[in-house]
This record gives structure tokens, C-alpha cells and sequence, in this order.
């Protein structure tokens, strides 16, 4: 089953947040070190929230600079996966990030951008911004991550 029929069925049940959340998070184990909570998923747009708490702390007891990498990743990934068509497979190859103010509240990694024209031969590299802000919506930490999109092999 698709993730984004997956979401919209998870949207109907109590906690389908949470059950969707966690279960992305059996899929994609290392994710679970930051807890995350879809908030938003669709195509072009997802909102993960990542709550402000001792396990995603620095020495600081602020939210670790690889925690929001991680966040980022995480929505970049899911919303490139509900945005390309199925004829197509994703994979990062590229982060570039931007760490902006010290994170002091819960967090929103927001991965918004529209799908760049596709090919049906090549490859094509889909830079999706993530602003990941706080409670404040003061952008803390800035991420473009680099998805390669190509063809999906034909068997």
C-alpha cells in the first residue's frame, strides 16, 4: 500500500497520527530517535513535529543540530514519496544545512516544493527545501536536501 493511502486511512482512526507516525518509524527505524509526529501529507507539502525533550538533547539542553537533520530528512522524504509519480524511485544524495538559532522549544520540519519536470529516461535532481522552526515559527535550522529521482526499472 501506498504511504499516502496509508496516511488518509490513519486520518479516520483515533491516534492515526501516532500509529501512522510510529509505523514509518518501524519501517525506518533510525527516525524513531527524534519521536516523530506527521502533523500534514500530501503531495508538495509535510509537517513533522518533534517534540523538545531530553532525548534529542546536546550538551546545551537544546535540540541536537543531527536531530533536526534527521527531521529533515524524514519530511523531505515522505513528501517526495506521496509528490513523484509511481512510475518513479527517490533517493537522497545531498544535504546541505544551515543551522540558523539554537533550538530551544518543539519543532516543525516543513519540506514544501513543487515536483521539478521528470523524465522518463534520466534521472533528475529535486532540491527540497525543509525549514524546520520553532513554536515561535523562528526558522532555527535551514536543510536542502538532494533527491534523486529516476525511472523506476522496468522488470
Amino acid at each position: 500500500m501506498k504511504v499516502l493511502d496509508l496516511w488518509q486511512q490513519a486520518q479516520r482512526l483515533p491516534f492515526g497520527k501516532t500509529i501512522f507516525s510510529e509505523a514509518l518509524c518501524l519501517k525506518a527505524p533510525f527516525f524513531g530517535s527524534i519521536s516523530p509526529e506527521f502533523e500534514e501529507l500530501g503531495p508538495g507539502r509535510a509537517v513533522i513535529k518533534v517534540k523538545n525533550r531530553r532525548k534529542v538533547h546536546n550538551h546545551l539542553g537544546t535540540v541536537h543540530a543531527i536531530a533536526c537533520c534527521n527531521a529533515a530528512e524524514l519530511a523531505a522524504g515522505t513528501m517526495t514519496d506521496v509528490t513523484i509519480p509511481s512510475t518513479h524511485r527517490w533517493i537522497p544524495v545531498g544535504m546541505t544545512v544551515q543551522y540558523l538559532k539554537m533550538a530551544k522549544t518543539d519543532l516543525q520540519a516543513i519540506a514544501e516544493s513543487a515536483l521539478p519536470p521528470l523524465s522518463d529516461t534520466d534521472g533528475v535532481d529535486w532540491i527540497v527545501p525543509v525549514r524546520i522552526v520553532d513554536t515561535n515559527g523562528v526558522e532555527v535550522v535551514h536543510a536542502d536536501i538532494t533527491m534523486r529521482v529516476t525511472p523506476k526499472k522496468k522488470r
